[in-house]
């Protein structure tokens, strides 16, 4: 599906209205798997997709490629950034792409009927020639991509809290599997326990 309009009626659909950022999210994705010579939405897990940031951006994307946190086919790298970088895990090729920098001054000479900005580039994104719109760069992944979509049938537990570990996550460290909380700086800070799973024998 390259219909840019049929992209962006789902990915509103989603959010119940359709924003800048949903347009520049497909016009990437329209964009990426181009480059990368793959259809769209895809229908196996070859295209991955390795989103700046999350929100509307991430939802355009994932309605024009079908990439999607839960088939595991696009992961979340935040950096605040409207960029996303496609691989084609098969044979590793990788581009990542962003708008250009002065991408919403020119979106309002696409969009003179709106006086509004916003709307201005909700309206000028979608009729932008790509050559304008967007850049497109060639690089390399600093981790193997095998790596980053792992086996997912592998399960072990971490040596410190117990607590199931998939998706080769875990972290070695003197001999013994940790978790990634465990090992480093967690995201979050334990407090108290409210619920105990009960040691019930059979």
């Amino acid at each position: 599906m390259n219909d840019l309009q049929a992209i962006l009626d789902l990915s509103s659909s989603w959010h119940k209205h359709l924003c800048p950022r949903q347009v520049l999210g497909a016009r990437l994705g329209l964009a990426g798997a181009a480059a990368l010579g793959l259809a769209i939405p895809q229908r196996d897990k070859r295209l991955l997709a390795l989103v700046e940031t999350d929100g509307c951006f991430a939802s355009g994307v994932e309605a024009a490629t079908g990439c999607s946190m839960h088939h595991r086919t696009m992961r979340l790298e935040d950096y605040g950034k409207i960029g996303v970088t496609f691989v084609d895990v098969k044979t590793g090729t990788a581009v990542r792409l962003s708008p250009q920098l002065d991408v919403r001054q020119k979106a309002l000479d696409y969009a003179p009927e709106e006086k509004k900005h916003y709307f201005a580039q909700l309206i000028g994104y979608q009729r932008m020639p790509d050559a304008e719109l967007l850049t497109i760069q060639p690089v390399r992944l600093t981790t193997p991509v095998a790596k980053i979509v792992s086996r997912p049938v592998v399960r072990v537990n971490c040596a410190a809290c117990g607590e199931e570990i998939i998706n080769e996550r875990e972290v070695m460290h003197d001999g013994q599997i940790y978790c990634q909380s465990c090992a480093h700086d967690a995201y979050y800070q334990a407090d108290v326990l409210l619920f105990q799973p009960l040691n019930i024998a059979s």
